[in-house]
C-alpha cells in the first residue's frame, strides 16, 4: 500500500515546490503543475476509495441489493462512459452482435457495473491503438456467461494465476503509467465470488485477452 501511495505523493511534493520556488509567477508553468497536481489527488482519491472496498469485501462484509435487470443496457452504459477514453486510442468498443432483447440478470446492478467498468477500462488501458473491446453473451440455462474480450497486449502464461491478486503488476512500470490503483481486479473478483458465481481468463502475449463471468439468470 504503501508503494502505491508513494508516487502520487511525491509527484505532488515536486509540483508544489516547484510552484513556491516561482512556477507560481510563470503563467506557463502555474497552470500545468496545478492540472498535474489535481492529477495526482484523483490518483490518491482513487486508490484510498478502492482500499476501503477491498477491505470491506475481504472482511465479508459485501452486501448484495440484488434486482432484476438487463446485463446488455448496463454494458451500453459503461460503454457510453468510457467512450472518450476509447477514443483516444481509437478502440472501438462493442458487442460480438446485436442483442436487440435485453438478457436479463439477477445480481447488484451497482457492484456489477462496478466490474464490467473495471474490465472494459483494463481492456481500454492495455490495447493497441486501432483495437477493439467485445462484449459477448452465452445462455448457461440458469446462469448468462459475460465475456470481456480484447486484441490488446496480453498476459504471460506465468503472471495469470497472479493477475487477481492485489497490487499485482504485470507490467509494473507500464501499470503505473496507465494510473490504476493495482485493485481493481482484485475487487472484480471479490464481487464475483460474493455473488457465488465465478471468474476466469484467458489470454496470449500480443494476442489479446478475455475475461469471462457468469451471473445468475433473472426469472421471466
Amino acid at each position: 500500500v504503501s508503494h502505491e501511495l508513494k508516487t502520487p505523493i511525491f509527484n505532488i511534493q515536486g509540483y508544489v515546490l516547484t510552484l513556491l520556488d516561482g512556477g507560481l509567477d510563470d503563467p506557463t508553468i502555474n497552470k500545468k503543475y496545478l492540472e498535474r497536481t489535481e492529477k495526482s489527488i484523483n490518483r490518491l482519491i482513487g486508490i484510498v476509495e478502492d482500499l476501503e472496498t477491498i477491505s470491506k469485501l475481504e472482511a465479508g462484509e459485501l452486501k448484495l441489493n440484488n434486482e432484476k435487470f438487463s446485463i446488455v443496457g448496463l454494458v451500453e452504459d459503461v460503454f457510453e462512459a468510457l467512450d472518450d477514453r476509447a477514443k483516444k486510442k481509437s478502440i472501438t468498443l462493442g458487442f460480438d452482435k446485436d442483442y436487440e432483447k435485453p438478457i436479463w440478470v439477477n445480481a447488484d446492478k451497482k457492484k456489477i457495473n462496478q466490474v464490467i467498468y473495471n474490465l472494459v477500462l483494463n481492456s481500454i488501458n492495455y490495447g493497441n491503438m486501432g483495437g477493439k473491446t467485445t462484449v459477448s453473451f452465452t445462455d448457461l440455462e440458469n446462469k448468462i456467461a459475460v465475456e470481456v474480450n480484447d486484441n490488446g497486449v496480453g498476459i504471460d502464461q506465468k503472471d495469470i494465476p497472479r493477475i487477481f491478486e492485489r497490487f499485482y503488476r504485470v507490467d509494473k512500470s507500464r501499470s503505473r503509467e496507465q494510473g490504476g490503483t493495482g485493485l481493481g481486479l482484485a475487487i472484480v473478483k471479490h464481487i464475483i465470488e460474493g455473488h457465488k458465481q465465478s471468474i476466469s481468463v484467458r489470454s496470449s502475449l500480443n494476442q489479446g485477452t478475455s475475461f469471462i463471468f457468469t451471473l445468475g439468470r433473472a426469472k421471466k
